[in-house]
């Protein structure tokens, strides 16, 4: 048994949460500042097990959590924010408490990359659904400014809570069309695609505001992932619905899409085609320019492109062999 002055197990944590004491849980996290490094992750690490399974358990923790993500250890404070992203993904009300410490640490510069990149994931999660906690205008800097950094995972991130932030208030990044525009071509597939993913949304609502990345989203009609091409046509189509004067049209032939190609791309396509034929709307497949389709439908594109053909890197397409490492060599992105 925990007596009042040790920190508290990660079992006795889940007792406690099992239970429903919120306040006896609090003070045990409180004590838990005072347990080493390792007995501070392997807390966490349960707590993050019950986020997955029972979000609803942590509904009133987020403040005492919040606290772990200013440690001393970097590891703890990564392990937080990825506590927080668990949570945030079903539960991103429950998140709310902790929204000023998560752009904090976003905010710092020198802050581990890897945490702010998780501390990213999770604000952009919450901005779906409370758009007017996240997005002011010194944390949209903040994402913005973070997609020159050079490491993959951090822009990816970022680009992804861009993209949330969208679904949550397209007219939040109604204004931001060329710096968003201006990334387009960055190396990483992902964040190609969450940002083309972020135009599509705002132009569902302002296709007008398309126009300062039409250039951008042309270039991307050859990108070599068949997502970030589908998702490039899509906000092309809902451009040529604008009633502004946007160029669209570029010289594209679909007759030649095959079965080869995903159904995303195909869709999209042809989308796109029929806005440019003049087509009136309302042929188009299900689920194409529609910000629900959004909502339902990222994610599951996400696991598509990630997930990997054998023996290859899903990030950076290096091939490798069957006992290769953990982390890819070219890329350092977890495989």
């Amino acid at each position: 048994m925990t007596t009042p002055d040790q920190p508290p197990s990660p079992d006795h944590l889940i007792d406690l949460l099992d239970k429903g004491a919120h306040e006896e849980t609090a003070a045990c996290l409180d004590r838990l500042g005072t347990a080493d490094t390792d007995a501070r992750k392997r807390a966490l690490r349960a707590l993050r097990s019950v986020a997955a399974e029972r979000p609803g358990a942590l509904g009133e923790l987020a403040a005492p959590l919040s606290a772990f993500l200013t440690d001393e250890a970097r590891a703890v404070r990564l392990t937080t924010a990825k506590l927080f992203v668990t949570l945030a993904e079903s539960e991103p009300a429950a998140v709310l408490p902790a929204v000023d410490v998560l752009a904090e640490r976003l905010a710092d510069d020198e802050e581990f990359y890897y945490v702010r990149a998780r501390c990213a994931e999770a604000l952009g999660y919450v901005a779906v659904e409370a758009p007017e906690a996240v997005t002011d205008p010194e944390t949209l800097a903040d994402l913005r400014v973070g997609l020159e950094f050079d490491e993959p995972e951090v822009k990816e991130k970022l680009a992804k809570a861009l993209a949330c932030v969208a679904l949550g208030d397209p007219s939040r990044l109604r204004h931001q069309m060329t710096s968003l525009a201006e990334h387009l071509d960055d190396g990483n597939e992902l964040v190609r695609y969450h940002l083309c993913t972020a135009l599509v949304t705002v132009g569902c609502d302002h296709p007008g505001r398309l126009a300062d990345a039409t250039d951008a989203l042309r270039e991307r009609l050859t990108d070599e992932n068949p997502y970030v091409r589908g998702r490039a046509a899509e906000a092309l189509g809902l451009a040529a619905e604008s009633d502004a004067e946007i160029d669209v049209a570029p010289d594209i032939d679909v007759t030649g899409t095959t079965d080869e190609q995903p159904s995303f791309l195909i869709d999209r396509t042809r989308y796109l085609r029929r806005r440019l034929d003049g087509t009136q709307p309302g042929a188009e497949p299900a689920g194409v320019g529609t910000t629900a389709s959004l909502r339902d439908g990222i994610e599951a594109v996400v696991e598509e492109m990630t997930s990997p053909d054998d023996g290859e890197c899903p990030h950076c397409g290096l091939e490798l062999p069957a006992s290769s490492p953990p982390m890819c060599p070219r890329c350092g992105v977890p495989r």
